[in-house]
């Protein structure tokens, strides 16, 4: 169904994803200059997750197009490495229907790369965060129409709330009567939470173009170098605000422990680890984030921890119909854990602004 040259020696199932099927595919072309082989990627979209595939496809052909013209524009080299490649379908469509209703695309394979689960280093975290600013920054002129919304209120904090009080009023599992201390928690927190999606309502955070889901494994790294390559996984990007994208790194990138750990003492927040996300971030961003952004970059780690331990505790109470388990507590385990990141936040806030205001005026002073 691609626009594929060639013929497929191989198909096997990759990655760990768990809402889009994954698969790898070699296929050896014959040239000019001998046989030739290419690496692609196949995914079957979670047309449950995303209703409306072709405009999850839209918004990708359209970002990753308008990345490969900036990257070319700045000199980049390697283009091809440095933002992902959509492949067309026959038809020219950026997807492919099969006859099952099932929607595919494909890309090209990134080839010498890999992505972390767990930041190595200072140095690295600073890479990674220069890569997600960079991602932002080339995106903000981005020309009309607007991006497609492919999950609706996906980052909006009130309507998670909202989903809580409906899992807690049915209380389909019986589970409630064991959560008291957790929803405590974000009743305690209800209002602090609301305060990015309040500054996108009133206009005082500009609307971006942002990745929604800026995960520290959502970033290619060069095996051979170690630099922050190739942001990937596009399906929610849509508009928001950067501090959604710069709060979700912090949260997964400054964290001691992974988000599946159950020993809340080893979740801790790494403030060495924020400072070089920050120090790496700003250079790129700077120029284009206002007043009112900055001014919440503190915040926004501690925003994305409270919306994901709302959304875990939600699917917990509504019998954990989201989110993949690997035990019955697993999402109720996800959410202590992000309680307590919060609560190690917290802990460091007078240290995370200090860097903050402390990055601020360096990056002015550069």
């Amino acid at each position: 169904a691609f626009a594929i040259p060639g013929a497929c020696v191989s198909i096997v199932p990759f990655g760990k994803g768990h809402i889009n099927d994954t698969y790898l595919s070699r296929w050896r072309a014959e040239g000019a200059g001998g046989a030739r082989e290419e690496r692609y990627i196949h995914q079957r979209i979670n047309d449950k997750v995303f209703r409306r595939p072709d405009q999850v496809m839209e918004n990708i052909a359209r970002v990753t197009s308008h990345l490969a013209e900036a990257l070319r524009r700045e000199g980049a080299g390697d283009v091809e490495r440095r933002t992902l490649t959509v492949v067309p379908a026959r038809t020219g469509e950026s997807w492919h229907r099969d006859r099952g209703g099932g929607w595919w695309r494909t890309y090209l394979f990134i080839g010498g790369t890999r992505a972390e689960d767990r930041v190595e280093s200072p140095a690295q975290a600073r890479l990674l965060g220069a890569a997600i600013g960079r991602f932002q920054r080339m995106l903000a002129d981005l020309p009309p129409p607007p991006l497609h919304e492919t999950i609706p209120s996906f980052h909006d904090m009130r309507f998670r709330y909202r989903q809580l009080d409906d899992a807690l009023a049915a209380d389909a599992m019986g589970r409630a009567r064991a959560v008291g201390p957790e929803l405590e928690f974000f009743a305690a927190n209800r209002k602090r939470g609301a305060a990015l999606m309040e500054g996108l309502e009133s206009g005082s955070l500009p609307p971006r173009i942002c990745h929604n889901d800026a995960k520290l494994n959502n970033i290619l790294l060069d095996e051979a170098t170690g630099e922050a390559l190739c942001v990937v996984d596009l399906d929610t990007v849509m508009p928001g605000t950067a501090l959604f994208d710069f709060g979700d790194l912090v949260r997964t990138a400054a964290s001691a422990a992974s988000e599946d750990e159950t020993d809340i003492e080893r979740i801790t927040f790494n403030v060495e680890l924020y400072e070089a996300l920050i120090r790496g971030y700003l250079p790129e961003a700077a120029g284009f984030l206002v007043p009112a952004e900055t001014a919440l970059l503190a915040e926004a780690g501690r925003n994305l921890a409270q919306i994901m331990g709302l959304r875990f505790l939600a699917d917990y109470l509504a019998g954990d119909v989201y989110y993949k388990i690997g035990h019955a507590s697993h999402n109720l385990d996800r959410c202590r854990n992000q309680i307590a990141l919060v609560r190690s936040m917290d802990a460091a806030r007078d240290e995370i602004d200090r860097i903050t205001l402390s990055a601020l005026a360096r990056t002015r002073n550069a």
